[in-house]
């Protein structure tokens, strides 16, 4: 199992990545294991955002995905606002 997460920064940034292990790779963050990674100068942080997938390639290609999008459509992906999701896509293409 794979997924992809989003952490809420300290600074208000989100952070973004994928894992194999999600409890074991979020307390790295919170913890602040590797001082030259985007969360160590922005802790605490809360994970505010996860999903699972069975590969790889697929949570890297949500990560992928979700670092293209607005700040605005994160937020709405936080809450489960999947109107607004479609609604921000919607405005996006036109």
């Amino acid at each position: 199992m794979f997924w992809v997460y989003m952490l809420h920064c300290a600074d208000d940034s989100f952070y973004i990545g994928h894992t194999d292990n999600l409890e074991a790779r979020f307390a790295q963050h919170r913890q602040g294991s590797f001082a030259g990674s985007y969360t160590f100068r922005r802790r605490p942080v809360r994970l505010v955002y996860s999903q699972d997938f069975p590969a790889r390639e697929q949570a890297l290609e949500m990560e992928r995905r979700l670092k293209g999008w607005s700040r605005a459509k994160k937020a709405a992906l936080i809450r489960g606002d999947w109107q607004e999701i479609s609604r921000l896509a919607r405005k996006r293409c036109r």
